[in-house]
């Protein structure tokens, strides 16, 4: 029985990491554990040996290239999008393919320090004994040199500038000077960074144009489609569900699909057929946000319900989704309720019912 909250993605699908080494036939890069086609299988989803691949990214494919073809290369990966847009997940993902740890993280914030990017030292060790290795706390990034493999770098845009900064010698120069010891330390091959960052935080933290240019850059945009989008919605509340004492039954087809037409209608500000104009809500309402969404009202139905989500289950995730400023959300979502749910007929009633009764 697994106990642990969240398994990192190598051990979550360690049973398909496992066969894509054990069929490999191409060519590995220095550092890799399997070529840059099965990191892709992988991530794509596809069948090898017997062994069904699941999806782990659903979109535009060439993306995924434009990303596995860049860490080949010397330069880092920057992934960037509105937030939840699968930048951290297709992150984690990529380096658990490739290196079999995701976990050399640094959580960017606005308390993130230069040494978490670098190193920092044992200060009870550094009094007793001086300078010396065994005294150094190094960085995820610092592991990652020395090991020859992929950190992550979440949310860089909301780092410092100074600490954003100390990024561009290491990505320049593939080394970190370690002054107190007298030392440099080279990158090993199969070094390399990915970050992300959000278009909602543009402005917090501007990247500098010196620290852009050791990044290639790559754009995911939302789901293209309704369909596309439910499909994420659905593995993802799936693959969460099963982690989770949630003791509900899987969310229906159309209960899937009334959360991501309203997701999508509000994020656009337009009705999916384009015929009536929507205010737009201050929060971002994501496909992140909207498996969050199911999987609360699995939590629900679950807990204090039948075990199957209810509309009732449904309008009170909703309401904390969508209204994140009482006083412009509210009235969108009022608005909204009337002017498009209320008119939908039948099937969106006890919806409808249940988000007014609630309001």
């Amino acid at each position: 029985m697994q106990t642990v909250q969240r398994l990192p993605a190598e051990q979550l699908f360690q049973n398909e990491i496992d066969a894509l080494i054990a069929a490999e036939k191409d060519p590995i890069p220095t550092g890799w554990r399997m070529s840059p086609k099965s990191v892709l299988t992988y991530i794509c989803g596809g069948k090898v040996g017997g062994v069904e691949i699941t999806p782990k990214y659903i979109g535009n494919r060439r993306l995924v290239e434009i990303c596995i073809a860049t860490l080949v290369t010397d330069r880092a990966l920057l992934l960037i999008e509105e937030p939840g847009t699968a930048k951290s997940w297709l992150s984690e993902h990529l380096a658990a393919a490739i290196n079999g740890d995701s976990t050399k993280v640094v959580q960017g914030t606005a308390g993130t320090t230069e040494e978490q990017i670098r190193y920092s030292w044992n200060y009870a060790m550094l009094i007793a004994k001086g300078p010396s290795p065994e005294a150094m706390v190094k960085s995820p990034v610092y592991h990652a040199m020395e090991t020859g493999t992929i950190a992550r770098v979440e949310e860089i845009s909301r780092c410092a500038s100074e600490v954003q900064d100390a990024l561009i010698s290491i990505l320049s120069e593939k080394r970190i000077a370690v002054p107190e010891l007298a030392v440099e330390v080279p990158a090993q091959k199969g070094f390399s960074v990915i970050a992300t960052a959000n278009t909602r935080d543009k402005g917090v933290n501007d990247m500098s144009a010196a620290l852009k240019r050791r990044f290639n850059i790559v754009i995911l945009p939302a789901p293209a489609s309704l369909e596309s989008e439910m499909e994420i919605v659905q593995n993802r509340v799936g693959q969460l569900s099963a982690s989770l004492d949630l003791y509900a039954s899987m969310p229906k087809q159309d209960t899937v699909e009334q959360v991501v037409t309203i997701f999508r209608e509000l994020r656009n500000g337009t009705t999916l057929d384009g015929k009536q104009k929507l205010k737009t809500t201050s929060g971002v309402l994501s496909t992140a946000e909207a498996i969050s969404l199911l999987t609360n009202a699995m939590a629900l139905a679950g807990s204090f319900g039948s075990g199957e989500i209810a509309p009732t289950d449904l309008a009170a995730a909703l309401q904390g989704a969508v209204i994140k400023d009482d006083d412009k959300d509210g009235v969108c979502w009022k608005e909204y309720l009337e002017n498009v749910m209320k008119k939908r007929g039948a099937a969106w009633r006890p919806l409808y019912q249940a988000c007014k009764e609630l309001n």
